[in-house]
């Protein structure tokens, strides 16, 4: 960790160019919310808090898992499996620790606050080496490492698609409520899977066309909210605890 700070011009760059564009993607999915009753700027702030912990967590199960996993592809999925899990549990202590989660909406909400908190600190974690390079510039950090710019938007779309379909299920029976939550993760950790398979294979030559795809993705998450803010304001509000 004292490597971390080392450089204390370095750290404050890779900081302010890993945690800004997650605020950014905090604030304009904040506002895809229902304007009528936001949720609290502190739980959403601690959530970020606890998602961005969750990197230390997921960094030492990764690290484990390579020791075992000797399969290129299969620690890929193994990885993406992890840090959407991960987030997942995290999630859980943020909803089940508070009575403001009561709407549909509230679910993806509180997932992607995690899940850039998640990014901002993997992001942090993964400029500080190429920014601490002699000689690196911003535009060749940026055409050398394209990942971190895709992984903010890829973690929040992710872990939102897991909160929609919790969201979406909320008022139905116990069993559909599990289906949709399995189904959910199991769509976050797909397409986590194919991003980092795209981007690392790709050594980042095909960044604008799964960037692309995200912003799909993105768009179809965006309409999912329209669905649940419309469910919030018709129906009874019946809380999953």
């Amino acid at each position: 960790m004292d490597s971390l700070f080392a450089n204390p011009k370095v750290f404050l760059l890779a900081t302010l160019s890993g945690v800004l564009p997650a605020i950014l993607w905090l604030w304009f999915w904040i506002h895809q919310e229902d304007s009528e009753k936001s949720e609290p700027r502190g739980l959403i702030f601690l959530s970020f808090l606890i998602g961005a912990i969750t990197v230390l967590v997921a960094i030492s199960l990764e690290k484990f898992s390579a020791g075992l996993i000797h399969n290129h592809s299969l620690q890929i999925l193994t990885w993406a499996s992890i840090e959407e899990i991960l987030k997942l549990l995290a999630v859980c202590i943020v909803i089940f620790s508070t009575n403001e989660v009561e709407r549909p909406i509230d679910y993806p909400m509180y997932f992607i606050a995690v899940a850039l908190g998640f990014a901002a600190l993997e992001n942090v974690l993964f400029l500080i080496k190429p920014l601490s390079v002699e000689g690196t510039t911003i535009v060749g950090l940026i055409t050398g490492n394209l990942r971190f710019l895709g992984s903010t938007l890829l973690h929040s779309i992710a872990s939102g698609m897991i909160g929609s379909a919790i969201g979406l299920a909320l008022w139905r029976s116990s069993f559909t409520k599990k289906i949709y939550l399995f189904m959910g993760l199991i769509a976050a950790i797909s397409l986590h899977t194919v991003f980092n398979f795209f981007i690392i294979e790709g050594a980042g030559a095909n960044f604008i066309q799964v960037f692309g795809f995200l912003w799909i993705v993105a768009i179809i998450n965006i309409l999912i909210f329209e669905k649940l803010k419309r469910m919030g304001r018709t129906e009874e509000v019946r809380p999953m605890h």
